[in-house]
């Protein structure tokens, strides 16, 4: 399969874009090549598809279910009961329902942690996209849980060639609070052994942080680093509590981070992610959404806006984190924190491209791009979506979205009456 975008805006002059397979195989003023599909690019600008750096993505199944409640009265009380009589099935509506969002609004890849895992691949290889997907690893410091958890991760690491290569199979330990130091241990050595990454909460609450000190006598990042888990394998995920020191051991043990701005916010964890920190320590920054039961949605453009003007008011700095580098944080700096070869758009990088819509009315009278993505617009823009060379969104529209949302709001109702009764 090839394909070819002519007459693109891209990077402030017109281009055409070669496409064959799943790659870029030229980038020039005119190309004259003849290609399976023409896509015409006027009055459209292509930019790098953009990454999510943590979701739980059939959380959209959630999406309202449980709104404006404290963190552990959340999680307590109306997540992690419903989350236990979710099924296979409702993990793949639900994720199918996230790919579509994701696909709407131009997102490519995600890295996820969540139940069910073989639901979400399945999802996850029908929808066209990528993601790094982990099974929620959870033993509440019980060894027989733990050993059920591990089993379970060695069988999906097994199957992972199955769901083909978009899908990549992670570790994913939920966090210090709900798995045990033995289960953590397992985790680092297994990722080390097999080259995965591991998805991780670190640091989300100041009572994680002040539980740590009574448990351990140490803050979470330095108990970490004592049991042998931190590395360039691991994802931390909202780091919002931690200090100079931890952000020197982040960075010793080459660990990536990852900002998730609107859950943050709206749950209260009562700090704001050290970004300035974080980038002069040159520690590898990615934006993520959360799930959809605490953001509400998975619009990267709408996370990397909040990003920005989050660390603004909380720094009183107004060129902190411009919209050119918000826009890098979920295009070339998240394809960096998880090994991709995208993330700018370049012959020899894999084909994940999307076509903004130029006539979009957000995005007029268009003086720069960065700024009328990040400041301006919202997913919607997106026109055309192409992932591993396959395009996936055409004119904002994707093939068989009116059944994925039809199930998965069926699911959804279905899966509440269940755990009520």
């Amino acid at each position: 399969m090839s394909i070819i975008i002519k007459g693109i805006r891209l990077n402030g002059k017109t281009s055409d874009i070669f496409i064959e397979g799943n790659r870029i195989k030229e980038i020039d003023d005119q190309l004259d090549v003849k290609a399976d599909e023409v896509i015409p690019g006027e009055g459209k600008a292509a930019v790098p598809s953009f990454v999510n750096g943590h979701t739980h993505a059939a959380m959209t199944l959630l999406r309202g279910y449980a709104d404006d409640m404290p963190l552990q009265e959340w999680l307590q009380t109306k997540i992690w009961p419903i989350e236990a009589h979710m099924t296979e099935e409702d993990i793949y509506w639900g994720a199918k329902l996230a790919c579509l969002e994701m696909i709407k609004t131009g997102t490519t890849f995600f890295n996820d942690m969540y139940w069910h895992w073989r639901g979400t691949a399945r999802a996850v290889e029908e929808m066209g996209i990528r993601a790094a997907i982990s099974a929620v690893f959870i033993d509440l410091f019980d060894a027989q849980k733990a050993k059920e958890q591990i089993a379970l991760n060695e069988q999906l690491y097994a199957e992972r060639d199955a769901f083909g290569p978009r899908v990549t199979f992670t570790l994913g330990p939920h966090a210090i609070y709900t798995v045990s130091e033995a289960a953590l241990r397992w985790c680092a050595e297994f990722a080390r052994d097999k080259g995965v990454l591991v998805h991780f909460h670190l640091a989300e609450t100041e009572e994680e942080i002040q539980e740590c000190l009574k448990k351990h006598g140490v803050r979470p990042v330095k108990y970490l680093e004592q049991i042998g888990f931190l590395g360039p394998h691991l994802v931390a995920c909202h780091c919002v509590w931690l200090d100079e020191e931890d952000i020197a051991i982040l960075k010793a043990h080459e660990v990536r981070a990852v900002h998730n701005p609107t859950s943050n916010m709206k749950l209260t964890v009562g700090g704001v992610f050290p970004y300035p920190q974080l980038r002069e320590g040159g520690i590898i920054t990615a934006l993520g959404t959360d799930g959809c039961a605490s953001n509400n949605n998975l619009d990267m453009l709408e996370t990397a806006k909040l990003a920005s003007l989050l660390q603004k008011f909380h720094t009183g700095d107004p060129v902190i984190m411009p919209a050119h580098e918000a826009l890098d944080l979920i295009t070339l700096q998240g394809a960096r924190a998880f090994g991709l070869e995208s993330g700018v758009l370049k012959a020899g990088h894999w084909a994940d491209i999307a076509l903004v819509d130029l006539n979009n009315s957000q995005l007029t009278p268009h003086f720069h791009l960065a700024s009328d993505l990040i400041y301006a617009a919202n997913g919607s823009c997106i026109d055309t979506l192409i992932c591993d060379g396959r395009i996936l969104l055409r004119g904002g529209h994707v093939e068989g979205e009116e059944e994925i949302i039809a199930k998965a709001r069926e699911k959804a109702f279905d899966l509440v009456k269940r755990s009520a009764g």
